[in-house]
Protein backbone atom coordinates (compact mmCIF):
# COMPACT_ATOMS: atom_id res chain seq x y z
CA UNK A 1 0.00 0.00 0.00
CA UNK A 2 1.13 3.48 -1.25
CA UNK A 3 2.20 5.94 1.49
CA UNK A 4 1.01 9.54 0.62
CA UNK A 5 2.81 11.46 3.26
CA UNK A 6 5.88 9.54 2.62
CA UNK A 7 5.34 10.45 -0.73
CA UNK A 8 4.25 13.70 -0.46
CA UNK A 9 7.27 14.14 1.42
CA UNK A 10 9.77 13.00 -0.76
CA UNK A 11 8.41 15.29 -3.69
CA UNK A 12 8.40 18.04 -1.68
CA UNK A 13 12.37 17.32 -0.86
CA UNK A 14 13.20 16.48 -4.53
CA UNK A 15 11.85 20.10 -5.54
CA UNK A 16 13.29 21.59 -2.90
CA UNK A 17 16.92 19.71 -3.42
CA UNK A 18 16.65 20.70 -7.51
CA UNK A 19 15.79 24.28 -6.67
CA UNK A 20 18.66 24.31 -3.70
CA UNK A 21 21.01 22.73 -6.29
CA UNK A 22 20.00 25.40 -9.24
CA UNK A 23 20.35 27.90 -7.36
CA UNK A 24 24.34 26.56 -6.74
CA UNK A 25 24.28 26.10 -10.38
CA UNK A 26 23.61 29.54 -11.42
CA UNK A 27 26.14 30.65 -13.02
CA UNK A 28 26.22 34.96 -13.69
CA UNK A 29 27.27 36.22 -16.75
CA UNK A 30 29.07 40.04 -16.67
CA UNK A 31 25.46 41.31 -18.23
CA UNK A 32 23.18 39.97 -15.46
CA UNK A 33 25.67 41.11 -13.20
CA UNK A 34 25.43 44.76 -13.93
CA UNK A 35 21.80 44.35 -14.40
CA UNK A 36 21.07 42.83 -10.83
CA UNK A 37 23.31 45.32 -9.33
CA UNK A 38 21.35 48.09 -11.25
CA UNK A 39 17.90 46.95 -10.00
CA UNK A 40 18.70 45.83 -6.52
CA UNK A 41 21.37 47.66 -5.69
CA UNK A 42 19.79 50.26 -1.83
CA UNK A 43 21.56 53.11 -2.64
CA UNK A 44 19.76 53.15 -6.58
CA UNK A 45 16.34 52.33 -4.90
CA UNK A 46 16.86 55.48 -2.61
CA UNK A 47 18.29 57.50 -5.46
CA UNK A 48 15.03 56.18 -7.60
CA UNK A 49 13.21 57.89 -5.08
CA UNK A 50 14.29 61.18 -4.88
CA UNK A 51 13.37 61.61 -8.70
CA UNK A 52 9.65 60.50 -7.49
CA UNK A 53 10.31 63.41 -4.84
CA UNK A 54 11.28 65.99 -8.09
CA UNK A 55 8.00 65.25 -9.40
CA UNK A 56 6.32 65.82 -6.15
CA UNK A 57 8.36 69.25 -5.70
CA UNK A 58 6.95 69.92 -9.76
CA UNK A 59 3.57 69.23 -8.56
CA UNK A 60 3.42 71.74 -5.78
CA UNK A 61 5.23 74.35 -7.58
CA UNK A 62 2.21 74.18 -10.75
CA UNK A 63 -0.38 74.44 -7.90
CA UNK A 64 1.33 77.43 -7.09
CA UNK A 65 -0.36 78.98 -9.75
CA UNK A 66 -4.25 77.79 -9.10
CA UNK A 67 -6.44 79.30 -6.85
CA UNK A 68 -7.12 77.78 -3.24
CA UNK A 69 -10.45 76.99 -1.75
CA UNK A 70 -10.86 76.70 1.87
CA UNK A 71 -13.96 76.00 3.85
CA UNK A 72 -15.07 76.60 6.91
CA UNK A 73 -17.71 76.05 9.41
CA UNK A 74 -18.49 76.67 13.51
CA UNK A 75 -20.77 75.94 16.58
CA UNK A 76 -20.43 78.56 19.29
CA UNK A 77 -22.75 79.44 22.50
CA UNK A 78 -23.11 82.68 24.17
CA UNK A 79 -24.13 83.12 27.30
CA UNK A 80 -25.35 86.75 28.72
CA UNK A 81 -24.89 89.42 26.63
CA UNK A 82 -23.86 89.66 23.55
CA UNK A 83 -24.38 91.46 19.94
CA UNK A 84 -26.66 89.22 17.79
CA UNK A 85 -26.77 89.02 14.21
CA UNK A 86 -28.98 92.21 13.24
CA UNK A 87 -26.93 94.57 15.60
CA UNK A 88 -28.85 94.32 19.07
CA UNK A 89 -27.49 93.89 21.83
CA UNK A 90 -29.44 90.61 23.19
CA UNK A 91 -29.33 89.36 27.25
CA UNK A 92 -29.91 85.68 26.89
CA UNK A 93 -28.44 82.49 25.93
CA UNK A 94 -27.80 81.47 22.53
CA UNK A 95 -25.96 78.47 20.05
CA UNK A 96 -25.09 79.42 16.77
CA UNK A 97 -23.30 78.65 13.60
CA UNK A 98 -21.31 80.25 10.85
CA UNK A 99 -20.63 78.94 7.43
CA UNK A 100 -18.02 80.06 4.99
CA UNK A 101 -16.33 79.15 1.88
CA UNK A 102 -13.44 81.25 0.17
CA UNK A 103 -10.73 81.09 -2.65
CA UNK A 104 -8.13 83.50 -3.94
CA UNK A 105 -5.23 83.44 -6.45
CA UNK A 106 -2.13 85.39 -6.67
CA UNK A 107 -2.21 87.56 -9.89
CA UNK A 108 1.43 88.40 -9.98
CA UNK A 109 4.53 88.17 -7.35
CA UNK A 110 7.03 89.83 -9.56
CA UNK A 111 7.20 86.23 -11.24
CA UNK A 112 8.10 84.20 -8.31
CA UNK A 113 5.84 81.52 -9.05
CA UNK A 114 7.38 81.19 -12.33
CA UNK A 115 10.55 80.83 -11.07
CA UNK A 116 9.69 78.05 -8.87
CA UNK A 117 8.25 76.07 -11.71
CA UNK A 118 11.43 76.33 -13.68
CA UNK A 119 13.47 75.20 -10.74
CA UNK A 120 11.31 71.86 -10.14
CA UNK A 121 11.46 71.27 -13.58
CA UNK A 122 15.51 71.33 -13.77
CA UNK A 123 15.39 69.76 -10.20
CA UNK A 124 13.45 66.32 -12.27
CA UNK A 125 16.45 66.57 -14.72
CA UNK A 126 18.78 67.09 -12.08
CA UNK A 127 18.04 63.90 -9.72
CA UNK A 128 17.77 61.71 -13.10
CA UNK A 129 21.54 62.73 -13.73
CA UNK A 130 22.15 62.19 -10.49
CA UNK A 131 20.75 58.56 -10.75
CA UNK A 132 22.65 58.27 -13.73
CA UNK A 133 25.99 58.98 -12.40
CA UNK A 134 25.35 56.34 -9.67
CA UNK A 135 24.39 53.52 -12.22
CA UNK A 136 27.62 53.97 -14.07
CA UNK A 137 30.05 54.14 -10.99
CA UNK A 138 28.37 50.80 -9.84
CA UNK A 139 28.48 49.15 -13.14
CA UNK A 140 31.87 50.37 -13.43
CA UNK A 141 32.73 48.57 -10.01
CA UNK A 142 31.18 45.76 -10.67
CA UNK A 143 32.89 45.09 -13.97
CA UNK A 144 36.20 45.71 -11.75
CA UNK A 145 34.90 43.30 -9.52
CA UNK A 146 33.84 40.79 -12.22
CA UNK A 147 37.10 41.01 -13.92
CA UNK A 148 39.24 40.66 -10.56
CA UNK A 149 37.28 36.67 -10.02
CA UNK A 150 38.70 36.29 -13.74
CA UNK A 151 42.54 37.30 -13.02
CA UNK A 152 42.12 35.67 -9.38
CA UNK A 153 40.89 32.29 -11.63
CA UNK A 154 43.38 32.21 -14.03
CA UNK A 155 46.29 32.76 -11.39
CA UNK A 156 44.95 29.47 -9.35
CA UNK A 157 45.18 27.64 -12.68
CA UNK A 158 48.60 28.38 -12.94
CA UNK A 159 49.16 27.44 -9.83
CA UNK A 160 47.58 24.22 -10.22
CA UNK A 161 49.65 23.56 -12.78
CA UNK A 162 52.86 24.34 -10.90
CA UNK A 163 51.61 21.92 -8.27
CA UNK A 164 51.03 18.94 -11.11
CA UNK A 165 54.79 20.24 -12.39
CA UNK A 166 55.92 19.75 -8.77
CA UNK A 167 54.73 16.25 -8.44
CA UNK A 168 56.00 15.18 -10.93
CA UNK A 169 59.30 16.06 -10.26
CA UNK A 170 58.94 14.72 -7.11
CA UNK A 171 58.33 10.98 -8.34
CA UNK A 172 60.69 11.73 -11.09
CA UNK A 173 63.31 12.46 -8.36
CA UNK A 174 62.03 9.88 -6.28
CA UNK A 175 62.69 6.84 -8.67
CA UNK A 176 66.38 8.41 -9.78
CA UNK A 177 67.09 8.66 -5.87
CA UNK A 178 66.10 4.97 -4.99
CA UNK A 179 67.95 3.82 -8.30
CA UNK A 180 70.94 5.53 -6.33
CA UNK A 181 71.50 7.80 -9.52
CA UNK A 182 70.36 11.29 -7.66
CA UNK A 183 71.30 11.82 -4.17
CA UNK A 184 68.84 12.39 -1.83
CA UNK A 185 69.27 16.33 -1.10
CA UNK A 186 67.75 16.81 -4.83
CA UNK A 187 64.68 14.89 -3.10
CA UNK A 188 64.22 17.32 -0.14
CA UNK A 189 64.93 20.51 -2.88
CA UNK A 190 61.64 19.22 -5.10
CA UNK A 191 59.81 18.23 -2.33
CA UNK A 192 60.17 21.76 -0.34
CA UNK A 193 59.09 23.06 -3.93
CA UNK A 194 56.17 21.29 -3.94
CA UNK A 195 55.22 22.69 -0.27
CA UNK A 196 55.87 25.73 -1.60
CA UNK A 197 53.81 25.46 -4.41
CA UNK A 198 50.82 23.67 -2.40
CA UNK A 199 51.32 27.05 -0.29
CA UNK A 200 51.01 29.45 -3.61
CA UNK A 201 47.70 27.48 -4.53
CA UNK A 202 45.98 28.19 -1.06
CA UNK A 203 46.91 31.35 -1.43
CA UNK A 204 45.28 31.53 -4.90
CA UNK A 205 42.21 29.71 -3.82
CA UNK A 206 41.84 32.57 -0.62
CA UNK A 207 42.36 35.23 -3.30
CA UNK A 208 39.38 33.81 -5.83
CA UNK A 209 37.10 32.98 -2.37
CA UNK A 210 37.62 36.50 -1.64
CA UNK A 211 37.14 38.20 -5.20
CA UNK A 212 33.62 36.10 -5.26
CA UNK A 213 32.39 37.19 -1.81
CA UNK A 214 33.47 40.64 -2.94
CA UNK A 215 31.25 40.77 -5.84
CA UNK A 216 28.42 38.87 -4.08
CA UNK A 217 28.41 41.57 -1.44
CA UNK A 218 28.39 43.81 -4.11
CA UNK A 219 25.33 42.39 -5.90
CA UNK A 220 24.06 41.96 -2.49
CA UNK A 221 23.76 38.25 -2.86
CA UNK A 222 24.48 35.05 -1.31
CA UNK A 223 28.33 34.15 -1.64
CA UNK A 224 27.20 30.15 -1.21
CA UNK A 225 27.24 28.83 -4.66
CA UNK A 226 28.35 31.98 -6.73
CA UNK A 227 29.86 31.40 -9.81
CA UNK A 228 30.47 33.32 -12.27
CA UNK A 229 31.06 33.16 -16.47
CA UNK A 230 34.45 32.90 -17.41
CA UNK A 231 34.57 35.28 -21.13
CA UNK A 232 37.37 35.32 -23.42
CA UNK A 233 39.15 38.79 -23.18
CA UNK A 234 40.36 40.67 -25.70
CA UNK A 235 42.92 43.22 -25.82
CA UNK A 236 41.68 46.12 -27.52
CA UNK A 237 44.51 47.71 -28.53
CA UNK A 238 43.30 49.35 -31.45
CA UNK A 239 40.95 51.49 -29.55
CA UNK A 240 43.93 53.38 -27.91
CA UNK A 241 45.19 53.98 -31.12
CA UNK A 242 42.24 55.26 -32.95
CA UNK A 243 41.13 57.81 -30.02
CA UNK A 244 43.01 60.55 -28.47
CA UNK A 245 42.40 62.66 -25.12
CA UNK A 246 40.97 65.52 -27.10
CA UNK A 247 38.72 62.98 -29.15
CA UNK A 248 37.50 61.27 -25.65
CA UNK A 249 36.92 64.68 -23.17
CA UNK A 250 35.19 66.42 -26.25
CA UNK A 251 32.56 63.27 -26.15
CA UNK A 252 32.17 63.13 -22.50
CA UNK A 253 32.20 66.47 -21.80
CA UNK A 254 29.13 66.59 -24.47
CA UNK A 255 27.66 63.76 -22.90
CA UNK A 256 28.65 62.92 -19.31
CA UNK A 257 25.84 63.46 -16.55
CA UNK A 258 28.12 64.95 -14.34
CA UNK A 259 28.93 67.84 -16.67
CA UNK A 260 24.94 68.12 -17.69
CA UNK A 261 24.24 68.18 -13.58
CA UNK A 262 26.69 71.02 -13.15
CA UNK A 263 25.02 73.01 -16.11
CA UNK A 264 21.41 72.58 -14.35
CA UNK A 265 23.10 73.74 -10.88
CA UNK A 266 23.85 76.77 -13.17
CA UNK A 267 20.50 77.47 -14.34
CA UNK A 268 19.08 76.61 -11.00
CA UNK A 269 21.03 79.19 -9.45
CA UNK A 270 20.48 82.10 -12.16
CA UNK A 271 16.91 80.94 -10.82
CA UNK A 272 17.42 81.60 -7.40
CA UNK A 273 18.80 85.29 -8.32
CA UNK A 274 15.36 85.92 -10.26
CA UNK A 275 13.60 84.49 -6.85
CA UNK A 276 15.04 86.68 -4.97
CA UNK A 277 14.66 90.05 -7.20
CA UNK A 278 10.98 89.05 -7.06
CA UNK A 279 11.01 90.64 -3.69
CA UNK A 280 11.31 93.98 -5.22
CA UNK A 281 7.89 93.97 -7.09
CA UNK A 282 4.49 94.10 -5.75
CA UNK A 283 2.07 91.10 -5.10
CA UNK A 284 -1.25 91.62 -6.80
CA UNK A 285 -3.71 88.86 -5.33
CA UNK A 286 -7.44 88.23 -5.81
CA UNK A 287 -9.56 86.95 -3.80
CA UNK A 288 -13.60 86.04 -3.39
CA UNK A 289 -16.06 84.47 -0.74
CA UNK A 290 -19.22 83.71 0.90
CA UNK A 291 -20.63 83.30 4.50
CA UNK A 292 -23.85 82.51 6.16
CA UNK A 293 -24.69 81.89 9.64
CA UNK A 294 -27.45 80.70 12.13
CA UNK A 295 -28.81 81.81 15.86
CA UNK A 296 -31.08 79.98 17.92
CA UNK A 297 -32.17 81.87 21.15
CA UNK A 298 -31.89 78.66 24.49
CA UNK A 299 -35.78 78.28 25.44
CA UNK A 300 -37.54 79.39 22.33
CA UNK A 301 -38.10 78.71 18.87
CA UNK A 302 -36.95 80.09 16.15
CA UNK A 303 -39.20 82.95 15.12
CA UNK A 304 -39.08 86.52 13.08
CA UNK A 305 -41.19 89.35 13.30
CA UNK A 306 -42.21 90.71 9.81
CA UNK A 307 -43.61 94.83 9.65
CA UNK A 308 -46.08 94.39 6.58
CA UNK A 309 -46.15 98.35 6.87
CA UNK A 310 -43.13 99.78 8.49
CA UNK A 311 -45.31 103.26 8.96
CA UNK A 312 -47.59 101.08 11.46
CA UNK A 313 -45.34 99.44 13.86
CA UNK A 314 -48.58 97.21 15.34
CA UNK A 315 -49.24 96.17 12.10
CA UNK A 316 -46.43 92.90 12.09
CA UNK A 317 -46.86 89.43 11.79
CA UNK A 318 -44.35 86.52 13.47
CA UNK A 319 -43.19 84.15 11.10
CA UNK A 320 -40.85 80.93 11.53
CA UNK A 321 -37.17 81.44 11.14
CA UNK A 322 -35.50 78.02 10.90
CA UNK A 323 -31.93 76.78 9.69
CA UNK A 324 -32.76 77.18 6.25
CA UNK A 325 -34.40 80.40 6.40
CA UNK A 326 -31.58 81.89 8.14
CA UNK A 327 -28.71 80.26 5.87
CA UNK A 328 -30.64 81.77 2.89
CA UNK A 329 -31.33 85.48 4.69
CA UNK A 330 -27.72 85.85 5.87
CA UNK A 331 -25.94 84.31 2.78
CA UNK A 332 -23.47 86.79 1.62
CA UNK A 333 -20.88 87.14 -1.24
CA UNK A 334 -17.43 89.39 -1.14
CA UNK A 335 -14.84 89.80 -3.38
CA UNK A 336 -11.74 92.06 -3.88
CA UNK A 337 -8.29 92.08 -4.87
CA UNK A 338 -5.01 92.97 -2.79
CA UNK A 339 -1.87 94.71 -3.69
CA UNK A 340 1.37 94.20 -1.69
CA UNK A 341 3.96 96.99 -2.35
CA UNK A 342 7.32 96.32 -0.79
CA UNK A 343 8.59 99.55 -0.05
CA UNK A 344 11.61 98.99 2.83
CA UNK A 345 12.39 95.92 4.78
CA UNK A 346 16.01 97.19 6.04
CA UNK A 347 18.00 96.12 2.97
CA UNK A 348 16.71 92.24 3.64
CA UNK A 349 15.42 91.59 -0.31
CA UNK A 350 19.14 93.69 -1.40
CA UNK A 351 21.17 91.74 0.56
CA UNK A 352 19.49 88.53 -0.59
CA UNK A 353 19.79 89.13 -4.13
CA UNK A 354 23.27 89.93 -3.61
CA UNK A 355 23.88 86.63 -1.81
CA UNK A 356 22.38 84.90 -5.10
CA UNK A 357 24.30 86.87 -7.55
CA UNK A 358 27.49 85.54 -5.60
CA UNK A 359 26.13 81.88 -5.08
CA UNK A 360 25.30 81.43 -8.94
CA UNK A 361 29.28 82.96 -9.59
CA UNK A 362 30.78 80.42 -7.46
CA UNK A 363 28.41 77.46 -9.07
CA UNK A 364 29.74 78.67 -12.19
CA UNK A 365 33.50 78.20 -11.23
CA UNK A 366 32.19 74.33 -9.97
CA UNK A 367 31.25 73.43 -13.90
CA UNK A 368 34.86 74.88 -15.01
CA UNK A 369 36.16 72.96 -12.16
CA UNK A 370 34.27 69.69 -13.00
CA UNK A 371 35.60 70.14 -16.79
CA UNK A 372 39.38 70.19 -15.59
CA UNK A 373 38.67 67.09 -13.40
CA UNK A 374 37.00 65.22 -16.36
CA UNK A 375 40.06 65.88 -18.22
CA UNK A 376 42.41 65.48 -15.55
CA UNK A 377 40.72 61.83 -15.42
CA UNK A 378 40.64 61.11 -18.88
CA UNK A 379 44.07 61.78 -19.40
CA UNK A 380 44.72 59.58 -16.44
CA UNK A 381 42.95 56.72 -17.82
CA UNK A 382 44.02 56.91 -21.64
CA UNK A 383 48.17 57.17 -19.62
CA UNK A 384 47.01 54.42 -17.63
CA UNK A 385 45.90 51.97 -20.85
CA UNK A 386 48.85 52.66 -22.95
CA UNK A 387 51.19 52.16 -20.08
CA UNK A 388 49.37 48.83 -18.81
CA UNK A 389 49.28 47.70 -23.07
CA UNK A 390 53.12 48.31 -22.84
CA UNK A 391 53.46 46.69 -19.59
CA UNK A 392 51.46 43.66 -21.28
CA UNK A 393 53.40 43.66 -24.51
CA UNK A 394 56.67 43.18 -22.60
CA UNK A 395 54.63 40.65 -19.99
CA UNK A 396 54.20 38.29 -23.42
CA UNK A 397 57.83 39.04 -24.49
CA UNK A 398 59.02 38.26 -20.78
CA UNK A 399 56.95 34.78 -20.59
CA UNK A 400 58.12 33.43 -23.72
CA UNK A 401 61.88 33.98 -23.03
CA UNK A 402 60.74 32.46 -19.90
CA UNK A 403 59.29 29.71 -20.76
CA UNK A 404 62.22 28.94 -23.34
CA UNK A 405 64.59 29.04 -20.37
CA UNK A 406 62.23 26.87 -18.40
CA UNK A 407 62.78 24.20 -21.15
CA UNK A 408 66.38 24.49 -21.80
CA UNK A 409 66.82 24.50 -17.68
CA UNK A 410 64.52 21.25 -17.46
CA UNK A 411 66.92 19.11 -20.23
CA UNK A 412 69.57 20.09 -18.17
CA UNK A 413 68.32 18.93 -15.25
CA UNK A 414 67.26 15.95 -16.85
CA UNK A 415 71.21 15.09 -18.22
CA UNK A 416 72.28 16.30 -15.05
CA UNK A 417 74.04 19.33 -15.71
CA UNK A 418 71.80 21.28 -13.52
CA UNK A 419 70.69 20.60 -10.00
CA UNK A 420 67.43 21.23 -8.54
CA UNK A 421 68.08 24.50 -6.90
CA UNK A 422 69.17 25.99 -9.77
CA UNK A 423 65.72 24.74 -11.61
CA UNK A 424 63.34 26.13 -9.20
CA UNK A 425 65.29 28.96 -9.70
CA UNK A 426 64.72 29.20 -13.46
CA UNK A 427 61.11 28.30 -12.98
CA UNK A 428 60.12 30.69 -10.19
CA UNK A 429 60.99 33.32 -12.41
CA UNK A 430 59.12 30.99 -15.33
CA UNK A 431 56.05 31.39 -12.28
CA UNK A 432 56.15 34.91 -11.87
CA UNK A 433 56.55 35.73 -15.64
CA UNK A 434 52.92 33.68 -15.90
CA UNK A 435 51.41 35.64 -13.06
CA UNK A 436 52.98 39.21 -14.39
CA UNK A 437 51.16 38.05 -17.82
CA UNK A 438 47.94 37.49 -16.37
CA UNK A 439 47.79 40.53 -14.09
CA UNK A 440 48.93 43.23 -17.05
CA UNK A 441 46.54 41.42 -19.15
CA UNK A 442 43.56 41.82 -16.42
CA UNK A 443 44.97 45.49 -15.77
CA UNK A 444 44.60 46.82 -19.60
CA UNK A 445 41.51 45.45 -20.10
CA UNK A 446 40.07 47.01 -16.68
CA UNK A 447 42.05 50.61 -17.58
CA UNK A 448 40.27 50.35 -21.39
CA UNK A 449 36.99 49.53 -20.01
CA UNK A 450 37.63 53.27 -18.14
CA UNK A 451 37.99 54.85 -21.22
CA UNK A 452 34.73 53.08 -22.28
CA UNK A 453 32.88 54.67 -19.03
CA UNK A 454 34.07 58.24 -20.52
CA UNK A 455 33.12 56.89 -24.03
CA UNK A 456 29.68 55.96 -23.52
CA UNK A 457 30.57 52.42 -24.68
CA UNK A 458 28.51 49.74 -22.67
CA UNK A 459 31.21 48.33 -20.40
CA UNK A 460 29.98 44.80 -20.59
CA UNK A 461 30.60 44.54 -24.16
Amino acid sequence: MINFNKLLTLTFFTVGFSVSLFAQEKVWTLQESVDYALENNIRVKQTALDTEIADQNLVTARGNFLPNLNGSASQNWNFGSFISQDGTRVARDSRGNSFGLNTGVTLFNGFRNTSVFKQAKLGIESSQLQLDILKDNISLNVVNQYLNILLNKENLKVATEQILISEKQVNRITELVDSGVRPRADLYEVQAQLASDQERLINAENSVDLAVLALAQLLQVSHDGFEVESIELNIPSVMIQGKSTDDIYEYAVQNRPEIKQAELSIENAQLDVDIAKSAFYPTLSFGAGLGTSYQHFQGQNDTRVVFPDPSDPTNFAVLPNGFGQQFEDNLGYNLGFNLNIPIFNGFQTKANVNRAVINSKKIAYSLEQEKQDLRTSIEQAYADAKAAFKQFEASQTSLEAQNESFNNAQESYNFGVMNAFELEQVRNRYTNAQANLINAKYNFVFKTKVLDFYLGIPLTE
